[in-house]
């Protein structure tokens, strides 16, 4: 399989931080060009793109937005071909991850967590999908493997991420043969940065992982690299999880 991503260009939601940044290096490192999309994160943003625009002159650009706001996925496709003249991959990234207990569960609630889990991507892909087909592109959904098998506590943020599920697979057969859609089901990788899972819960979660140890913010950007190349696969949804969806 040819791995280079010479001569397209990519965009990456929530690309600044963490499994975002790591994907928008892995697809920069292979040779496209990546507007890296950010909500609150301008500083990091900017840090990204001037290190990537620093390696190869012209290859980055980042675009700041609401996802939830209505003009949000006609502003990123503006953005890109504004920046780079064409938009071949589209990785939706972004996303809003919390507890809600059954029972307290609030209209804020549903619109940030099917919002930014499942409405904004799927507004998005429709927005970028005729010139995605343009270009024989494609798609890579950041799903979860809780998708399949729900998390205790989190019942809204894993309908929404098996509403993403079930939207990668529909768009898979909707745009094709021109656009090919997929997407990474994550397992333990990057913990929540406030606190939300206390130490026991981890070594727990480990534990029930047949690896033994969590994944890394790039094992996720290898997967959709490899999603990226991939010109047979479609439909598709890969657990980079350590097999934990094995075992729970």
């Amino acid at each position: 399989m040819d791995d280079s991503l010479e001569g397209k260009a990519a965009l990456v939601t929530g690309g600044a931080r963490r499994v975002g940044a790591a994907i928008a290096r892995r697809l920069h490192a292979a040779g496209a060009k990546v507007l890296i999309h950010y909500r609150d994160s301008e500083a990091d943003a900017a840090r990204l793109e001037a290190a990537f625009n620093a390696a190869r002159p012209k290859s980055a650009a980042k675009v700041k937005a609401e996802l939830l706001a209505p003009i949000a996925p006609r502003a990123l496709l503006l953005a890109a071909l504004e920046g780079f003249g064409r938009l071949d991959i589209l990785v939706n990234n972004a996303s809003s991850f919390f507890p809600v207990e059954v029972g307290k569960i609030e209209s804020s609630h549903w619109e940030e967590l099917i919002g930014s889990n499942l409405r904004a991507p799927l507004f998005i892909a429709q927005q970028a999908a005729a010139e995605l087909a343009k270009n024989e592109g494609c798609i890579v959904n950041i799903v979860d493997i809780h998708a399949e098998r729900p998390l205790k506590g989190y019942a809204l943020y894993s309908v929404a991420k098996a509403g993403l599920a079930a939207m990668t697979r529909a768009l898979a057969l909707e745009l094709a043969p021109r656009v090919r859609v997929n997407g990474v089901a994550p397992g333990a990788i990057a913990w929540p940065e406030d606190g939300q899972f206390a130490e026991g819960e981890r070594v727990r979660i480990v534990s029930t992982t047949p690896l033994a140890r969590t994944g890394t913010p790039e094992d996720i950007a290898r997967a959709v690299h490899f999603l990226a190349c991939a010109s047979y696969v479609t439909g598709q949804i890969l657990a980079v999880d350590g097999g934990r969806s094995i075992f729970i």
